[in-house]
């Protein structure tokens, strides 16, 4: 089936699970974006219109005592606070006087409404204000995943090369099975993830790895081959592959074709004597696999072979790679999962930005960017997979909302920066006209972003 077919049939088996959950993460996102302009807008005394969750139509709403007019509207992709004064959500403009409905000038602002107009507001205020919504963005995520190391635990697999695959990079760069691998270019590595994370991005120049091998530390140098993976539904993404396998890995003993050369036929008891004979050294496998086959350097430990005689255990006839296959949850201290989770936020931040600057030099492809179709499809995937899972791509979502809007494009919370740094430079607002201008080209860029993102999503589904 296609990526397309079945995408549509996941949604329609599944519209509360990949429908619902993606309005639902996405609206608490924008809530917690848009609550950070509120917020301090009030702190600075400012009074604020309009709260709304989504655009268009006014699905429905309440005021509240501070003449806010808290709503839902119909369109669930976003939402906005307007300020009083502002001329319009995005703060194109402004208004000194009061207008009727055709826009005809009824009297002047008095002092107090002045008082409470964002614009009158000095532009540090503003700045702050605009600042405010990115900003809490990362701090939602901080406390997302601090309550989640603290209060269910933070996995971890532990940073073994259980196999390595013949003719790779990894195995090219003189990688062994059981390898632990403890550095990448520098900085310290303590679980298998980090290893995905570093190389997925590495598209270009070697890595420098430090691996400890029998209480030794190595140093070495791999070069990771680019290469495209496609998920189930169709979409593309370009990664760096080195060529090893997690310690959680493991596969049937029918699905070993040869070991050292020697065919098996697929004959577990066979299997099973070439590897009690070969234990401790490395041996080479040819692993087959529907259509693919693949040569893997395995080694094969006391530990693993004591499950797969056992018809009773789960494991029989099971081949695990390492001893060490069990993903540990390291419940941490307040302090620890604080420390965890800020910088887990400036790791996924820092990746972020360095898969966008592949982008932008095209190292990477720019049909990675993707639109809500993906995002949905992430959403329902992460659903599926778990709590630990749904909550994790939810801070991280929540990190790309505060990271895309500090981008210095008008109509986005960064080009409202940009123009308040000229004006405290210049020690005057930059002309209504020319913002008005920059707001027009900010828009048709972000509108023509958008449909990039989710022409390539329907591209990549129907082809």
């Amino acid at each position: 089936m296609s990526g397309f077919g079945e995408y549509l049939q996941l949604i329609s088996q599944n519209v509360l699970l990949y429908g619902g959950v993606f309005v639902l993460v996405l609206s608490l996102l924008v809530f917690v974006h848009e609550w950070g302009h509120y917020i301090v807008a009030r702190m600075c005394g400012v009074r604020v219109k309009t709260f709304s969750i989504g655009f268009g139509k006014e699905l429905f709403g309440i005021n509240d005592s501070h003449g806010t007019r808290w709503k839902v509207s119909l369109i669930p992709l976003g939402g906005y606070v307007q300020m009083f004064g502002d001329v319009d959500p995005a703060s194109a403009g402004h208004e000194d006087a009061v207008k009727d409905e055709s826009g005809e000038v009824l009297r002047e602002y008095t002092a107090e409404e002045r008082s409470v107009a964002f614009f009158a507001k000095p532009v540090w205020q503003r700045s702050l204000i605009v600042l405010a919504g990115p900003a809490i963005n990362f701090i939602f995520a901080i406390i997302v995943l601090g309550a989640l190391y603290g209060f269910v635990g933070k996995p971890v697999t532990a940073p073994i090369a259980a196999a390595v695959e013949v003719g790779s990079a990894a195995y090219e760069a003189g990688l062994l099975p059981h390898d632990e691998i403890v550095e990448i270019n520098g900085k310290k590595i303590t679980s298998f993830n980090q290893i995905r994370r570093a190389t997925m991005l590495s598209l270009k120049g070697p890595m420098s790895l430090v691996v400890l091998r029998d209480g030794e530390r190595i140093a070495l140098e791999a070069q990771p081959r680019r290469e495209v993976v496609e998920d189930r539904f169709g979409f593309k993404h370009e990664k760096g592959y080195l060529g090893i396998m997690a310690p959680s890995s493991a596969f049937r003993l029918q699905a070993i074709s040869e070991v050292d050369g020697r065919a098996t036929n697929g004959n577990a008891d066979m299997i099973r004597g070439f590897f009690l004979a070969s234990t401790g050294k490395d041996v080479e496998v040819l692993l087959t696999m529907g259509s693919d086959d693949s040569r893997v350097l395995v080694n094969i430990q006391d530990e693993v072979t004591k499950s797969w005689d056992d018809e009773s255990n789960d494991l029989y006839n099971i081949f695990q790679l390492s001893s060490r296959s069990d993903e540990e949850i390291v419940r941490l201290s307040f302090f620890g999962s604080a420390t965890h989770a800020v910088s887990e936020t400036y790791k996924i931040t820092a990746d972020s930005l360095r898969a966008l600057g592949q982008i932008v030099v095209g190292t990477r492809s720019a049909t990675e960017l993707g639109g809500i179709i993906r995002i949905g499809a992430i959403a329902g995937d992460m659903a599926e997979r778990g709590f630990i899972a749904l909550i994790t791509f939810t801070a991280l979502l929540s990190i790309n909302l505060g990271l895309i809007n500090l981008f210095p494009i008008p109509m986005l919370d960064g080009g409202h920066l940009a123009f308040y740094a000229a004006e405290a430079v210049r020690g005057k607002p930059v002309s209504e006209r020319i913002q008005e201008n920059a707001f027009k080209v900010g828009f048709v860029m972000l509108i023509g972003l958008m449909l990039f993102a989710n022409i390539n999503d329907l591209v990549q589904l129907f082809l």
